[in-house]
């Protein structure tokens, strides 16, 4: 477990409020996730598995790894919307499995291809899953998982909603970020202009600064089916640039 310096990491807390996470998080209440009204994701026998993950285009299969056997599909509304859905995809010898599918949020102004710093968009693309940490401890994640009370948040949301709680789980999607690091390392490879702190966190039912959201209980779900073995990756954005 990598223990950050606790003044340090208080600092960089405090920065992502301003970048990434902070605003439109997630409350730390255990009610139940709003019902989702995406159509129902179908059953997938053996025999019927897709070769690709499906509602991919060629240019966005063709960033996805070759060595990837678990994949995050997120699928965005629309290109303005908050709203999107994940269903998390095992690959089998007979093709790519549906395993899960969880209501999610992410950014307050949908989604973008060239994220910048305040812009309220999620970040469109191909992304691996390193690294994961929280305020509370490790529900037994595979992932290196960073205990720390950098993780503590609070305020309101953008619909008045408490913040509370919202990072008590995290994986940090790895968008201009060093990964083998903990969620909280503030190296930004591509600059700082470009944002960063792009995680998959705890979700009260409101608009994220830029990440992305799920219900508590499918995050912990997600920590527990991640395997680093399986080099994870989360595929994310609107349906329309998905399709590309």
């Amino acid at each position: 477990m990598i223990t950050p310096n606790p003044r340090a990491t208080a600092l960089l807390a405090a920065a992502l409020l301003l970048t990434g996470c902070g605003t439109g998080a997630v409350a730390h209440t255990t009610s139940a996730a709003a019902p989702t009204t995406s159509a129902p994701q179908p059953e997938i026998s053996l025999d019927l598995a897709p070769q690709q993950l499906p509602g991919l285009g060629p240019k966005t299969w063709a960033q996805v790894p070759s060595d990837t056997r678990q994949a995050l599909v997120v699928t965005g509304r629309g290109k303005n919307s908050p709203r999107s859905s994940a269903v998390l995809y095992e690959r089998t010898d007979a093709g790519w499995e549906a395993d899960r599918n969880w209501p999610a949020h992410n950014a307050l102004k949908g989604w973008t291809d060239d994220h910048r710093l305040g812009d309220l968009r999620s970040p469109v693309g191909v992304y691996t899953l390193s690294d994961a940490g929280g305020l509370l401890r490790d529900p037994g994640t595979r992932l290196p998982y960073d205990q720390s009370t950098g993780f503590t948040l609070g305020g309101t949301g953008f619909e008045g909603e408490p913040l509370a709680g919202s990072f008590d789980y995290v994986i940090a999607i790895d968008y201009n970020r060093k990964p083998g690091t903990t969620p909280l390392d503030w190296t930004r490879p591509l600059g700082a202009d470009r944002g960063g702190g792009i995680w998959l966190h705890v979700d009260h039912g409101g608009p994220t600064k830029g990440c992305v959201s799920l219900d508590r209980e499918h995050m912990k779900d997600l920590l527990l089916a991640l395997d680093p073995d399986r080099n994870p990756v989360v595929v994310m954005g609107d349906r329309t640039s998905l399709a590309r």
